[in-house]
């Protein structure tokens, strides 16, 4: 519970009368006139503020407030058994594809890859070096022939986009992606996998598990053994 702000918004005790919030007088939030606050440095350190606050907690519930709360727990409780799989949501280009979550290593912040001499193929661009360790960066979107340079959807204009390098494991070999955006993790029900569009695009369509709707997202989540096998060939 954020304690500073259920006192600041309080204004009546139980049985004490009203409360003297002299933190907004003379305390941080006043002109700091109180000659406790040099030893305190801040209210919250104050034992006349600790004591506010538990005056506060102690008043008594209002019928609005034990009706609302009875509603809630009310309510049956969600099956999340059924949520049997999880999957990391990114984008490249302009799809959204997800792969298992424990595939994962960790999301790190993009970086320009150095490139090797005498590997030019699309997909190997080339090593990165993820808190002091290097790694091989792969081009997922080559492999799944996305075109990277596609304008996104209107109702993607105007989000903040970060984009990141992903690391993933696929036989003790860990491989650094980059990735235009990162949605995040996604828990979902295995059987909800509904069978690809026969409108996507055959280099995608061959390495899709499924696809899966999540809030008004058509996610494609991908085969992780294909692109696995696929990955640790391009190191061969």
């Amino acid at each position: 519970m954020n304690t500073t702000a259920t006192i600041a918004n309080a204004t009546t005790a139980p049985a004490g009368g009203a409360i003297d919030d002299c933190w907004n007088r003379i305390g941080v939030a006043g002109d700091q006139s109180c000659p406790k606050l040099p030893a305190h440095i801040h209210c919250r350190n104050c034992e006349v503020y600790a004591d506010a606050a538990q005056r506060n907690l102690q008043r008594p519930v209002g019928a609005d407030y034990q009706r609302e709360w009875a509603a809630h727990f009310r309510q049956p409780l969600r099956d999340d058994a059924a949520l049997d799989a999880s999957r990391l949501v990114f984008r490249l280009g302009r799809e959204w594809l997800a792969l298992p979550t424990a595939q994962f290593v960790a999301v790190a912040p993009h970086t320009r890859p150095h490139r090797l001499p005498h590997r030019d193929g699309r997909e190997l661009l080339g090593v990165v070096n993820v808190g002091g360790t290097l790694h091989p960066c792969l081009s997922l979107a080559a492999l799944l022939g996305i075109d990277e340079s596609e304008p996104l959807a209107d109702a993607e204009q105007g989000r903040h986009i970060f984009p990141r390098l992903l690391l993933l494991r696929w036989n003790e070999q860990t491989f650094a992606v980059p990735a235009a955006d990162l949605h995040g993790i996604v828990r979902h029900a295995g059987a909800a996998l509904q069978a690809p569009a026969a409108t996507i695009n055959k280099g995608l369509a061959r390495y899709l598990a499924g696809v899966l709707s999540h809030g008004g997202m058509h996610i494609g989540c991908l085969d992780a053994e294909l692109v696995g096998q696929h990955l640790a060939r391009v190191l061969r």
